[in-house]
């Protein structure tokens, strides 16, 4: 295992640990509320909407690329935010480092 899927791993476990404890203190849509409570949070809210709009065109397009489907990721990300990007990082690593391994065998 390399280092950078460690280290995607650790950052996936991390923000899904985090997201569970979100949800578990305030409730889904309880985050929502707070998300929208003032111009500042708004404002955090719109940048991650901005942000994970980018990396799911990323995502679709890598993977239309790569023939594969960003769906599921693509639901995840709308559902968990950035745990659908990452866990497509972590699959994509996976799949390029099987294909190494395919090609030297």
């Amino acid at each position: 295992m390399t280092g950078k899927m460690i280290g995607l791993e650790a950052v996936l476990t991390a923000f899904v640990a985090l997201t569970g404890y979100v949800i578990w203190e305030h409730g889904y849509l309880g985050f929502f509320e707070l998300a929208l409570a003032n111009t500042a949070t708004m404002l955090l809210a719109l940048d991650l909407v901005i942000t994970l709009s980018l990396a799911t065109v990323w995502m679709w397009n890598d993977a239309r690329e790569r023939g594969t489907s960003a769906v599921p990721f693509a639901l995840v990300t709308l559902t968990f935010g950035a745990a659908g990007p990452l866990l497509y990082l972590i699959f994509r690593e996976r799949a390029v480092a099987q294909s190494g391994a395919l090609a030297t065998a």
